[in-house]
């Protein structure tokens, strides 16, 4: 197959992301942004077409057509107190919850009443649609930009999504994306506490070097990577809606390590880069779904814990309803790297 993609230039360039080695500028969090790129096309995953097109035969657990990889950021567990002071204000002044506001104040002493404290409701929500997941937890310091919680305070609820079969993944902190010594630190606090090996890898912020932050992976001993995707924009990074091995055009070789590439982060539609409301967010996502499905491929979803509530709940069941009921494998990144190794 590669041998083929290598013959069409402008797919090939598009696959191995040629663009992105000698990029003019890069974004505030020294990433490459869809802006920048000339490919233009994103929502149609054009390397995975051609590879289907040119005898790519992909078969899942069952007979599923295609598959989901679900996933979870946890940036924070516990709500800022500036965030639970405003919507403590605003609960007051506009709806008189006394009650509403009282576990808001207190959600730290209770954790029932922290809607961010929310594993257990994320995993039978999926259990319920025959789904599992994995979990990307940061392991900063006190000192680290964006720290909200000690990994270790929460060994009894990784061990809990461990236990019950989910994965616990690294979230790699701001820089670590371009530092092998930070990765192989967190990593190995991560085990520490998890007391396995750590398989797979998000970054935070997305932020991520082509093609260095793959070989330093590598290095690292993950087994998958699930960065790969734009903050700005969701799709196809690199025309593919299919697993991976990374080529590097500086070394002419692979490398080892299996990227499943990201298509849908809640964030990007909702924030200030997409804008969408539900209904339009609904809509980019049920056709990215059913363009995945269309190509035998695998479409990787980022929901993070902090958007697991209201109306964004409401989206993120009627994404693990719709697939179900497409009869679509839902599962986590380290399952989809066991089942990809060994059949693909």
């Amino acid at each position: 197959m590669i041998k083929q993609l290598k013959r069409n230039k402008e797919l090939w360039d598009l696959f191995t992301r040629k663009e992105e080695y000698t990029p003019l500028t890069l974004d505030q969090y020294g990433r490459f942004p869809y802006y920048l790129s000339k490919y233009r096309n994103i929502l149609e995953p054009e390397v995975s077409k051609f590879l289907i097109e040119n005898s790519l035969k992909v078969e899942y657990p069952e007979g599923n057509n295609f598959a989901v990889c679900l996933t979870h950021d946890i940036d924070a567990v516990y709500i800022p107190n500036w965030s639970i002071m405003f919507s403590a204000t605003k609960l007051l002044l506009t709806q008189h919850q006394i009650k509403s506001v009282f576990k808001m104040l207190f959600n730290k002493i209770n954790k029932k009443w922290n809607p961010w404290w929310n594993f257990k409701d994320i995993m039978s929500l999926e259990e319920k649609y025959g789904a599992k997941s994995s979990f990307y937890f940061l392991t900063l310091d006190k000192e680290d930009l964006d720290f909200n919680f000690k990994i270790e305070d929460l060994e009894c609820e990784i061990g809990d999504i461990v236990d019950n079969g989910w994965e616990v993944g690294l979230h790699g902190g701001h820089n670590v994306y371009n530092n092998l010594d930070e990765i192989k630190k967190e990593k190995e606090r991560l085990e520490g506490v998890l007391g396995k090996k750590v398989i797979g890898y998000r970054n935070h912020y997305l932020r991520f070097k082509v093609p260095d932050t793959w070989e330093l992976l590598s290095k690292a001993g993950f087994g998958y990577d699930t960065t790969f995707g734009y903050a700005d924009m969701v799709g196809f990074r690199n025309g593919m809606c299919h697993p991976f091995k990374p080529f590097n055009l500086n070394t002419n070789k692979d490398i080892d390590i299996l990227e499943i590439p990201l298509t849908i982060m809640d964030y990007t539609l909702f924030s200030n880069y997409m804008e969408q409301n539900m209904e339009g967010a609904w809509e980019i996502i049920k056709l990215l779904i059913d363009t995945v499905e269309k190509y035998n491929g695998i479409i990787t979803i980022l929901w993070h814990n902090t958007g697991m509530v209201d109306e964004k709940l409401k989206i993120y069941e009627k994404i693990l309803k719709y697939c179900y009921e497409k009869g679509a494998w839902m599962t986590s990144g380290e399952e989809i790297w066991k089942w990809w190794n060994k059949h693909v």
